[in-house]
């Protein structure tokens, strides 16, 4: 079997009585779109820190593209790139430079460099905007260029955090055909994003909360693990009001309005049949119950709330 791209086992960060990162264990094979999904504060970014070597494991072992990443950080840094979530090139340097100056923070030899410029301008649709001065450049312009500079030495892993923030969804969508063209030429693209629907975009999930792994899967295999049944769509006059009345009603996980309706999430163990009859006892009027796939967000949404409940997913 060939050697993953990440594997990690029981990796642990501790901030003195605070563990950010509880016995992490996940494997992620080279050439994967691997999404990490997770609440604001849940460890996300601590994980990727480690990683990436920044921040050194309290516990645990773990190898990112075959470097034990608790050692000695340095024989890492040629084998990864990273994009973080703010944007880090510089705006009073030209885009030329600023893929100048990362492509020698991560030791691209000169040769290799000038050879590597004009492919990387190319693929990111700057190649007539070398000569601008980044801070001009519009958001979706400004993404490109971070990812052509954490991409521009080659590496076997790039860590995305967060990527598409803020920008509109035409430059999401071809910011992550960019993504499947770096998967399809071998590269592993790990990426956090608070987009549930651009978790569908991605092969594998793990999702995370409270510093503990509560599921890894494909979406298919996580909607059919924690909605099998689906979820209703309980259309009617009144969504809101209807939404108050499935709130709590039994074997009802979640009902949130939407549209005309109410989307309503089945309890573990209630099938939603169950709940089907339970809605129609109801007397909601004339309203129509069908059955759906559930959303990622839907299937978050169950996780993390389960887990704060202490219930397993």
């Amino acid at each position: 079997m060939a050697e993953p791209a990440v594997e990690l086992d029981g990796l642990t960060r501790r901030f003195g009585s605070f563990t950010a990162v509880d016995s992490l264990s996940l494997r992620v094979e080279r050439g994967e779109v691997f999404g990490f999904l997770g609440p604001n504060g849940a460890g996300k970014s601590t994980t990727i820190r480690m990683l990436c070597g920044l921040l050194r494991p309290s516990a645990g072992e773990g190898t990112v593209a075959g470097v034990d990443i608790t050692r000695s950080p340095e024989p890492l840094k040629p084998k990864i790139g990273y994009m973080s979530q703010l944007f880090s090139l510089y705006d009073d340097l030209t885009v030329e430079e600023n893929l100048r100056f990362f492509g020698g923070i991560y030791g691209l030899p000169h040769g290799e460099l000038e050879e590597a410029l004009p492919p990387a301008l190319r693929k990111a649709g700057l190649e007539d905007s070398a000569g601008r001065m980044t801070g001009t450049l519009p958001p979706g312009w400004k993404q490109r260029l971070a990812l052509a500079s954490a991409v521009l030495h080659g590496p076997e892993v790039v860590f995305l955090d967060e990527p598409t923030s803020g920008v509109d969804p035409v430059t999401r969508r071809r910011f992550w055909d960019r993504i499947y063209a770096l998967a399809d030429g071998g590269v592993t693209v790990f990426v956090t994003t608070h987009y549930m629907r651009e978790a569908e975009y991605c092969g594998r999930l793990g999702m995370i909360s409270r510093g503990r792994l509560i599921a890894v899967g494909t979406p298919g295999e996580l909607k059919g693990r924690v909605h099998p049944g689906g979820i209703l769509l309980v259309t009617c006059d009144d969504a809101s009001a209807a939404a108050g009345r499935l709130e709590g009603l039994a074997g009802v996980e979640d009902a949130a309005p939407t549209g005309s309706g109410v989307r309503v999430v089945p309890a573990p163990g209630a099938s939603s049949g169950q709940v089907t009859s339970a809605v129609e006892s109801l007397g909601l009027g004339d309203c129509r119950i069908e059955t759906t796939e559930p959303t990622m967000e839907d299937v978050f949404v169950s996780l993390a709330r389960r887990d704060s409940g202490g219930e397993g997913a």
